[in-house]
């Protein structure tokens, strides 16, 4: 079943000006449900521009999106948030860093439910989250009441990565989560973010500048080039990529 489809998509930044920037080029993309696309290009090519859209950060000049077959195109970020769910590069963008533990997983809860004063108070829900922290090996399921701020990066995304599956989320963005992360809590944050959609069955889009990562993870894999969609595999044909094939395709 097809999950996003993105359909000639132009942007403009500047329009009209003159440093105007066409960031995406007529650019199409479908993906499937539980489709896991990696998407790589250099600085500029429009990867992020692409993730702005379909989150509803930015909005098109020209295009349709369509999330779960509805169109979503000129629905701002907020309005799409009972279906998408993002990470982004800085671990500190996904928490509430004065909060506790429990507190932050509260408020994720709330993002897609209707807002009560009991919503995430319950035992059956800090039992929930307990068991959720457990499956990080960090001990962090015994310290639901330390306050967000005392943790490193690496603990940081690992609770913005749970917490953007907690309402089963139907599309997953993530934004060079690893980026800012030692190559451990990269490696950790990364292996934790292909359980959780392959177990969720999320539809999700990376973008990263990790080679490594990028032929070890994911699906599908696309690349970006001057707005446009140049490269598209997936298969067998993205499981037998290596690294040394994607530094050959951006020195072409």
């Amino acid at each position: 079943m097809q999950m996003l489809e993105v359909i000639h998509l132009q942007k403009y930044f500047n329009k009209g000006t003159a440093n105007e920037v066409e960031a995406l080029t007529d650019c199409s993309l479908v993906s499937a449900e539980g489709e896991f696309v990696v998407i790589i290009g250099a600085n500029g090519s429009g990867k992020s521009t692409l993730l702005n859209l379909v989150a509803g950060t930015n909005l098109p000049d020209k295009g349709k999106i369509f999330i779960d077959k509805q169109d979503v195109t000129f629905r701002k970020d907020f309005q799409r948030s009972k279906w998408i769910a993002r990470v982004f590069q800085d671990p500190m963008a996904g928490t509430a860093s004065e909060l506790t533990i429990i507190d932050n997983f509260r408020l994720a809860a709330l993002r897609t439910k209707r807002k009560t004063f009991k919503t995430g108070i319950n035992e059956a829900f800090i039992k929930t989250v307990r068991n959720r922290l457990s499956t990080l090996n960090l001990g962090l399921e015994n310290k639901l009441n330390t306050v967000v701020g005392k943790l490193s990066g690496g603990q940081r995304q690992a609770l913005t990565l749970l917490m953007a599956v907690m309402d089963d989320p139907k599309i997953l963005l993530l934004d060079e989560p690893t980026a800012a992360l030692d190559p451990k809590s990269s490696e950790l944050i990364s292996e934790m973010a292909d359980d959780l959609i392959r177990q969720h069955t999320i539809t999700a889009l990376l973008v990263t500048h990790n080679m490594e990562y990028a032929s070890k993870y994911g699906t599908r894999l696309i690349m970006m080039n001057q707005g446009k969609i140049t490269i598209d595999i997936s298969g067998e044909e993205k499981a037998k990529l290596t690294t040394d094939d994607l530094h050959r395709w951006f020195h072409q």
